[in-house]
């Protein structure tokens, strides 16, 4: 998954489908998801995973109110329609992202 920094983010989250995920380097459950959302990505070709360092791009991690990590955001054409919190195996993630999808 690529990581994006702030300069970045609204090019790609601006057209199709985008799923961010906020996350910190030194985060257990962060580290624990990003495997997860690898593997759920080949599953969804139309749908761009990108990843976000709260760390690194605090104005974004304000912008979204993200208070803990990881924060799961879907956008669409570069809105919000989805967010969900914490540690989540592949069903949970396939899941999120059908329900926001309306799938």
């Amino acid at each position: 998954m690529k990581v994006i920094k702030s300069a970045e983010f609204e090019d790609t989250i601006k057209d199709g489908v985008t799923l961010v995920d906020f996350f910190a380097d030194w985060c257990g459950p962060c580290k624990m998801l990003a495997p997860v959302l690898e593997d759920v990505s080949l599953q969804y070709p139309d749908i761009k995973f990108v990843k976000v360092n709260v760390d690194e791009n605090m104005d974004l991690a304000e912008r979204f109110g993200i208070m803990s990590i990881p924060t799961v955001y879907l956008f669409k054409d570069g809105e919000v329609i989805a967010k969900t919190g914490g540690y989540q195996d592949p069903t949970g993630i396939c899941r999120f992202i059908d329900d926001a999808l309306k799938v």
